[in-house]
């Protein structure tokens, strides 16, 4: 493990707790918590930047309202998240979109045991077209924010920019909780596959000296 690499393990942690983990850019997939500063992705050693929403200050934008309307004739439903073979369905859809970093399976971002608590409150934000399960969004809750673990969507339905759509439930959901912030995950300094998030009014990114700032305010 690299200086600029850090791990630990934790099975549970207080709504409180997991705020002030956030804050200081750390994510989590199961119980395993990480934060890291360079990725290496094919063959560019790019810069991590964990981001959060300010949601006081978060309006969508034209391109945002753009995608909220186009998804109007769809049902979003929100509870604990369950791992059922819906999921794993629309998951092993969503995997063959990437031709690097293919990710194995739905238990390496959530815990097989109990993913709606370990290691806090989670919840998954199913978007329904009629029956059929078109995109989900998993949410952890803390006590003044609220943070994503992983999204997947039906690659049929890409049109849809369902990638976006789900953020903007996340943060409508996140707003009805009482939240202060919304995590949406790390991006990259340089271009990458996670550049929409960087759209999100109200951002700000983590300054691994410490610290949140306004994008690109670092000294």
């Amino acid at each position: 493990m690299s200086s600029q690499e850090e791990y630990f393990l934790c099975w549970s942690a207080a709504p409180e707790r997991m705020d002030g983990l956030w804050a200081e850019g750390w994510r989590h997939f199961g119980p395993i918590f990480f934060r890291y500063r360079r990725w290496l992705y094919e063959g560019r050693n790019l810069t991590i930047t964990p981001l959060r929403v300010e949601l006081a200050r978060f309006e969508p934008s034209r391109s945002q309202r753009r995608v909220a309307a186009r998804n109007r004739d769809l049902r979003a439903e929100v509870g604990p998240t369950a791992l059922d073979a819906e999921m794993f369905e629309m998951f092993e859809a969503h995997r063959r979109r990437f031709r690097t970093d293919v990710p194995d399976s739905l238990r390496d971002f959530l815990s097989p045991h109990a993913p709606a608590e370990v290691p806090c409150r989670n919840e998954t934000i199913r978007v329904y077209d009629g029956g059929r399960l078109v995109a989900a969004h998993f949410l952890d809750v803390g006590s003044r924010a609220t943070s994503s673990v992983y999204s997947m969507f039906d690659p049929a339905e890409s049109r849809r920019s369902l990638g976006v759509y789900t953020i903007l439930l996340a943060v409508g959901r996140s707003r009805r909780l009482g939240c202060l912030y919304y995590y949406p995950g790390y991006a990259c300094r340089e271009p990458s596959p996670y550049d929409y998030k960087k759209n999100l009014a109200g951002l700000e990114e983590y300054d691994w000296r410490g610290g949140w700032l306004p994008p690109g305010g670092r000294g």
